[in-house]
């Protein structure tokens, strides 16, 4: 009786220490888990504070001061106005004299001021261009062939044609300068008088002009206390 119940304590105390066994088995693969799962938060918090490049710094700086500043939104009408403005000017940059025409206005007087113009510098461009090869022409024959190939030069001298040569030159090439300087003044012309209908008013009732005679105190002669009155005319404008 004493050697079976010894039997069965032994049996009992095996099973336990086994199972005592697995258990520690357990916690050892739990506790890897664990350190496993911190590992991954560690690397994650470190993906999370990563340091941002120069480009998206300066994105977020934009994205803040944008946020700040306040944003002002426009009507319809300030909008049409604008509109109007653009229109004239680009179009005169498509076609010198359409701006004026949009504008409306004084744009018959306009278009042909400008259009005489553009004819002006052109034809002497060109009388100058034919003038400056004649001539070069003329100088390039007396050094070459010692001749003269336009009777009309015959008594003029070397130097008198090399003048007058540098001189067509220069006016030509000033017309161009000119034409330039009157396309872009068509353009800056029909920007600001669309300026000056559309957004600014400048009409009779604020700005008045007023001429009238008067009498002013000038010197007769180098000394001033001498002076004697003289007639003339007194401009005056007034902005209400």
């Amino acid at each position: 009786m004493y050697k079976i119940i010894s039997l069965f304590c032994s049996i009992f105390i095996f099973f336990a220490t086994q199972a005592q066994k697995v258990d520690t088995k357990d916690k050892v693969a739990l506790k890897t888990v664990t350190a496993t799962d911190s590992t991954k938060k560690v690397s994650a918090v470190q993906d999370t504070t990563k340091k941002e490049s120069r480009r998206e710094r300066k994105k977020r700086e934009k994205a803040e001061e944008e946020a700040k500043t306040p944003k002002i939104f426009k009507d319809s009408t300030r909008l049409a106005i604008e509109a109007k403005t653009v229109t004239a000017w680009k179009r005169s940059l498509v076609l010198p004299g359409w701006g004026q025409y949009t504008n409306k206005g004084l744009w018959w007087i306009k278009v042909p001021i400008i259009y005489g113009g553009f004819t002006s510098t052109v034809l002497v461009f060109d009388f100058n261009n034919r003038y400056y090869k004649e001539l070069l022409d003329e100088l390039d024959s007396r050094f070459r062939d010692n001749q003269n190939k336009y009777p009309q030069y015959a008594n003029a001298s070397d130097q008198g044609l090399i003048s007058a040569k540098d001189y067509a030159r220069r006016n030509r090439d000033l017309m161009v300068l000119l034409t330039v300087g009157l396309y872009g003044l068509n353009v800056v012309e029909a920007y600001v008088d669309s300026m000056l209908k559309n957004r600014w008013s400048v009409s009779s009732e604020k700005v008045a002009f007023t001429i009238r005679p008067t009498v002013l105190q000038g010197p007769s002669n180098n000394l001033a206390f001498n002076a004697v009155p003289t007639m003339g005319l007194k401009l005056s404008m007034k902005i209400k």
